[in-house]
């Protein structure tokens, strides 16, 4: 069975802008008006035809006769002492996100409210999960009780169908409704129309056939009433009705996918210190590996997000190239991370630990001859992991091959993270570790034309006499850029004092020079020294 909790925020826009407050308010400052629960308040916000009119009100200002979509100018006649403040919607959106990533300590899939107006709403899926928190009126019960500790109002409720809870919430008996399959159609006949979340046109027209509550639809067929209300949204009103019941499906959208694979620790009283996430991380670490071993999975990506007794969240994140379940490698890695990241605030009251990417870990069977170089991957992948945690993403890079022949753009350097990271390149001919940029270049060459190796050159004002060379290698550059670029002829050299090089000389005798005034001789050019 299906198990929905809908959560309502009474007044979140209020809420939000006074915790707003509270944080701006200096110690020293005169006390601020909107924070007293006394004095009628109200957030303006213009409507689509540009007028001012309420958007949320407190419960002084409603108790005053004021009500939401009223305008500003009418709610200032009745009430001249009215305070009030512009609304900011994208602000309580972002709220009601973080409000949403907090909630997730009891269910990993919360969703906001998605009807019209739903910034006010959240719905969490916890099929299955209430007897981890003591059954479902404990489970309500807690959720009321954090949220009104964080200084959130709010009603909450448990129904087998989205639309079922969001209705008891608001308009349901008791502190915390439950409804069951059995049950549900009862707790919903008592309760007025409009908690079907349907559109105000619809309502009005409900109203005027004298359907006032929502038992007073069940004995009609549902082809009549849509036909009834067909101008008014009637196959809107039947389709609300069968998802209240539970007789048509409702999709909720997770504020973030939820993760298949998570562990997580509750306590009592708040922990305000570092020491203690470190001391419970080793605990959770191996909560979370367990499951992953009897799936045969590894995980690529963690997250430790802390849950604030404030009702907010906190988090640290980690990747790994490779996919595995050492819950040893993941305390090393979060230690690498920086657990002084995480924000306690006021202490943390709950820790989960989550897999976000997961991957099948196949056992590999490696040849005897190639076990060196495999425990050699192996230890530099760690170490990419490490350095990663440590310094960041785009601090560690690698190279990836490019599809050019032209060196300086062979590769690039891209994040060494999640990329095969190999010890031995591989290039096509012998190459530098380190290539000149820009390249250096040769003075005073002798050399035997058209394609001989230099005997002799000038490099950083130092003669060089060659007693070994290696070539031609010819690269030629991209149809594309011939235009402006000339193929080139690379040789490796071997000096009389031991050093190598590696030179090229762009430009072809014969082809691409001819010894005209106007063209342009090859040059040559040192590109790196050969270890």
């Amino acid at each position: 069975m299906r198990r929905i909790v809908s959560v309502w925020l009474i007044d979140w826009p209020i809420s939000v802008r006074r915790r707003s407050l509270e944080r701006a308010r200096r110690p020293a400052s005169p006390p601020e008006p909107a924070l007293d629960p006394r004095n009628p308040f109200a957030l303006i916000l213009k409507n689509q035809r540009g007028a001012a009119v309420i958007h949320a009100l407190n419960p002084a200002a409603r108790a005053a006769g004021l009500r939401r979509d009223q305008g500003q100018a009418d709610a200032r006649a009745m009430i001249p002492h009215l305070l009030c403040q512009p609304a900011d919607p994208a602000a309580d959106a972002r709220a009601l996100k973080a409000l949403a990533h907090w909630a997730e300590r009891w269910s990993p899939s919360v969703s906001v409210d998605p009807s019209e107006g739903g910034l006010e709403g959240l719905f969490l899926d916890v099929t299955g999960a209430a007897h981890l928190f003591g059954g479902e009126a404990a489970l309500l019960r807690q959720i009321h009780e954090r949220l009104a500790g964080a200084g959130i109002p709010a009603r909450v409720a448990m129904a087998p169908a989205p639309g079922a809870a969001w209705a008891l919430a608001r308009w349901g008996e008791g502190p915390a409704p439950i409804a069951t399959d059995e049950t549900v159609r009862d707790l919903l006949a008592p309760l007025p129309v409009e908690a079907l979340r349907i559109a105000g046109r619809t309502l009005a027209q409900a109203r005027r056939f004298g359907l006032k509550r929502i038992g007073d639809l069940y004995p009609m067929p549902r082809a009549g009433l849509a036909r009834r209300f067909r101008k008014d949204g009637g196959v809107d009103l039947v389709r609300r009705l069968d998802q209240a019941l539970g007789h048509a499906g409702e999709a909720l959208v997770p504020v973030r996918p939820p993760a298949r694979y998570r562990a997580w620790e509750t306590w009592m009283e708040p922990l305000g210190d570092l020491d203690g996430v470190a001391a419970r991380l080793p605990e959770l670490a191996a909560d979370l590996a367990r499951p992953l071993e009897r799936d045969g999975q590894g995980a690529r990506a963690l997250t430790l997000t802390g849950f604030r007794s404030d009702g907010r969240t906190t988090a640290l994140s980690v990747r790994m190239s490779r996919p595995g379940r050492d819950a040893g490698v993941w305390l090393r890695l979060f230690r690498e991370a920086g657990l002084g990241q995480l924000e306690l605030g006021f202490g943390l009251d709950a820790l989960m630990l989550t897999a976000d990417v997961v991957e099948p870990v196949t056992a590999r069977q490696a040849a005897l001859e190639s076990e060196a170089e495999t425990r050699q991957a192996e230890s530099l992948a760690a170490l990419v992991d490490r350095l990663t945690a440590r310094l960041g993403e785009d601090r560690v890079l690698a190279p990836e091959a490019q599809d050019s022949w032209i060196p300086e753009r062979a590769e690039r350097l891209r994040p060494a993270l999640g990329r095969r990271v190999e010890a031995d390149p591989g290039n096509m001919g012998r190459r530098p570790i380190l290539l000149l940029d820009p390249p250096e270049p040769i003075r005073d060459p002798l050399f035997d034309l058209p394609d001989g190796a230099p005997a002799r050159f000038t490099w950083r004002r130092a003669p060089r006499r060659v007693v070994r060379a290696e070539g031609p290698e010819r690269l030629s550059p991209e149809w594309w850029r011939a235009a402006r670029a000339r193929t080139r002829d690379y040789y490796c050299l071997e000096d009389a004092e031991g050093g190598r090089y590696w030179v090229f000389r762009e430009g072809l005798y014969g082809r691409e020079y001819a010894g005209g005034p106007e063209e342009r001789a090859p040059t040559w050019w040192m590109h790196g020294v050969l270890a």
